[in-house]
């Protein structure tokens, strides 16, 4: 049995699943890739929640926003697959689920995101194209990118 999606709105997570989220946010974003920044930024709320879950534990995630709310495009965000789990392969079924939904749920095709440098080929991979100059967030080299 492969990974199993589920899109959520901030306010149908469970604490459990909130929990989940957050500490696998943690452990990528500021253990693994050494970056000290503010995760919980006040944006959840806004943000419908992909999540994707193999045998009962939360392995990937992104959040997605309507056009406005983060870019002036729909946007993907906090792109994260769990380390013990990256050999499947799984971040592409993400960001192929990440598209639908904010297809199905804004009916929007144009996304903008902010990928960091060394996933453009990844994101290229998806129909995105870098729109931008390379610019440093929270230390880490990113490229504003759409997929139009």
């Amino acid at each position: 049995m492969g990974i199993r999606f589920k899109i959520s709105a901030f306010k149908e997570l469970s604490a459990e699943e909130l929990y989940s989220i957050l500490q696998l946010r943690s452990e990528v974003f500021v253990v693994e890739q050494n970056c000290v920044y503010q995760d919980i930024d006040g944006k959840d709320e806004k943000a419908i929640h992909v999540i994707g879950e193999y045998e009962g534990k939360i392995v990937a995630y992104t959040r997605i926003f309507k056009a406005g709310d983060y870019f002036e495009n729909a946007s993907i965000g906090r792109v994260v697959v769990d380390a013990d789990y990256r050999d499947r392969k799984w971040g592409h079924d993400l960001i192929r689920e990440s598209i639908s939904a904010i297809q199905n749920h804004f009916g929007e095709s144009s996304i903008t995101i902010s990928a960091q440098l060394y996933l453009q080929r990844f994101y290229e991979s998806h129909g995105f194209v870098v729109v931008g100059e390379t610019y440093l967030e929270d230390g880490i080299p990113h490229i504003e990118m759409l997929r139009a």
